[in-house]
């Protein structure tokens, strides 16, 4: 049986081909941008490297990562970081396009233009995650298990509340995240951001 247990150094590599295969509305998104590796070096990779401790994985019988959580317990300053430390080194083999003319030129622009106060539901909810299971483990409770390890580790560090945000094309998620007790909140088109009080 599958089981949770905290990330560990040498994941990564799994994390990003989940992030990958998870990241189109939950659907595979491979070959949709140019470069496969910019959704995990906006998604996933810098959670793992700035707060290890946040991050948990599902590992299956045979000893693969097929799903994660990953979460920052302070967004303004993980936001910060993110723009000054994360995305400079990073982001160097992705220029910022001048106009967005692609979903890829879409998502770049959001990388670059990460940082403090850039998203508002960290006020009220000042921790954020991110969730992917690969199909074989959908509808099995594990992430429903996956977000209580995160929201009781963020306890234990005395954060106050939880946000979130996901594509509206993802009918699944979005249902899944109010069975949770997230709370809908006012968000930008084409997503919805969901907050929890923890």
């Amino acid at each position: 049986m599958p089981r949770i247990r905290p990330f560990r150094r040498g994941d990564e590599a799994a994390l990003a081909q989940i992030c990958l295969r998870t990241a189109d509305a939950g659907g595979d998104a491979t070959g949709i941008f140019d470069d496969d590796r910019i959704w995990a070096e906006i998604f996933v990779l810098p959670y793992v490297a700035r707060h290890p401790e946040f991050a948990f994985v599902i590992e299956t019988d045979d000893g693969r990562v097929a799903g994660y959580i990953v979460g920052a317990p302070d967004t303004a300053a993980f936001e910060t970081w993110f723009r000054d430390e994360w995305w400079p080194e990073r982001g160097a083999a992705w220029p910022r396009p001048e106009v967005e003319r692609s979903r890829q030129d879409g998502t770049l622009l959001y990388a670059y233009g990460r940082g403090p106060g850039a998203e508002p539901y960290g006020a009220g909810y000042p921790a954020h995650l991110h969730i992917d299971l690969l199909p074989e483990l959908q509808g099995q409770g594990w992430g429903r298990r996956l977000v209580d390890a995160l929201v009781e580790a963020l306890r234990a560090a005395d954060v106050s509340g939880l946000h979130l945000v996901a594509a509206v094309e993802n009918t699944g998620a979005l249902a899944f995240y109010t069975r949770l007790g997230f709370t809908p909140l006012p968000s930008h088109e084409g997503v919805q951001a969901f907050g929890r009080a923890l």
